[in-house]
C-alpha cells in the first residue's frame, strides 16, 4: 500500500467520476468523497477495481462537520493524500429579483467556496509538516467574466481563482502545490441542459486525462482545453460596453425548478 493517494469530492458522477478513473489507471489508491456514496460504490464494484486501494466516504461538502470529518477519517483509514482535489461543486441559473434564488446564491457559494476550504482543511498542517501534497481547486472558465443569469456560479467560480492564488502564496514556501483548474465546457450532468452554445466541447475522460498531466506538473492554473483559455483571455480584455452587446439576448441557465 506504499502506491500514491488521491482525495476527490464530488466523485459519484461527471468530471469527478473521470478523475477517478484516472487516477486508478494511474496506479493511486483513491479516496472517494460524495454525498451519494452508494453510487460510488455501485461503480467502484462495476469496474472491477480492487477494493484494496479504494475507500469511500459520504460527505456533504455544505456540512463543515461533515466534510471536515471524512477528511479526517481519510487520514486515519488511508492516510495523508499525496493530492487533494476540490471537484464538488454546483451550477443553477439564477434571477436576483426572484426571493426565493437568494438561497440558491447562498447553496452554490456554501457549495462552491467554503466547501473547498472545508475540504482541503483537514490536510493543510499535515502537507505542511511533511513538506509535499497538492491541493488543486476546480473553478470554471466561467470566472473570467460574468454572465447573465449565471451570476452565483461565475462569481463563485472567481472565488476559487483568488482563494487558490492565497492558498498557494501562503504553501508555497513549505513545498505544498495548489492548482488550479479551469474546465471550459464538458459533456457532464451539469452542462447537458444549457440552453447556449458550448464550443470545444470535451468529454469527461479526455479532460481527466488533460487535469492529471496538469496536476502532475504542478502548473499553477490551467483552463482546459487550451482553446477556451484564449477565449476567456479574448473576452477579459473586450470593452464593457462591447462584451454587454455580444452577450445581449443570450440564453440564460436554468433557474432552479425550470
Amino acid at each position: 500500500m506504499n502506491a500514491p493517494l488521491v482525495y476527490i469530492t464530488g466523485a459519484s458522477s461527471g468530471i469527478g467520476q473521470a478523475l477517478a478513473a484516472r487516477y486508478y489507471r494511474g496506479g493511486y489508491r483513491l479516496a472517494l468523497v460524495a454525498r451519494r456514496a452508494g453510487e460510488i460504490e455501485a461503480w467502484v464494484s462495476a469496474q472491477g477495481y480492487d477494493g484494496a486501494r479504494v475507500a469511500v466516504y459520504a460527505a456533504d461538502v455544505r456540512d463543515v462537520a461533515s466534510i471536515t470529518g471524512a477528511g479526517r477519517a481519510c487520514l486515519e483509514r488511508q492516510g495523508l493524500p499525496d493530492v487533494v482535489i476540490a471537484n464538488a461543486g454546483i451550477s443553477v441559473g439564477v434571477d436576483t429579483a426572484e426571493y426565493d434564488d437568494l438561497d440558491v446564491i447562498r447553496a452554490t457559494f456554501e457549495t462552491n467556496n467554503l466547501g473547498m476550504a472545508a475540504t482541503f482543511q483537514p490536510f493543510v498542517a499535515p502537507m505542511r509538516d511533511r513538506r509535499s501534497g497538492t491541493l488543486v481547486g476546480i473553478s470554471s472558465v466561467a470566472a473570467i467574466r460574468g454572465l447573465p443569469g449565471h451570476g452565483a456560479y461565475c462569481a463563485s467560480k472567481a472565488g476559487v481563482v483568488s482563494y487558490c492564488e492565497s492558498l498557494r502564496g501562503e504553501l508555497r514556501p513549505y513545498g505544498v502545490k495548489v492548482v488550479t483548474i479551469g474546465p471550459g465546457y464538458i459533456d457532464t450532468p451539469l452542462t447537458r441542459e444549457n440552453r447556449y452554445p458550448m464550443p470545444f466541447l470535451l468529454q469527461p475522460d479526455d479532460f481527466a486525462d488533460r487535469a492529471f498531466r496538469t496536476i502532475a506538473a504542478g502548473v499553477s492554473y490551467r483552463v482546459i482545453p487550451w482553446q477556451m483559455g484564449v477565449v476567456a483571455k479574448l473576452m477579459r480584455l473586450l470593452p464593457d460596453a462591447l462584451f454587454d452587446r455580444l452577450l445581449a439576448g443570450r440564453a440564460r441557465k436554468k433557474r432552479r425548478g425550470e
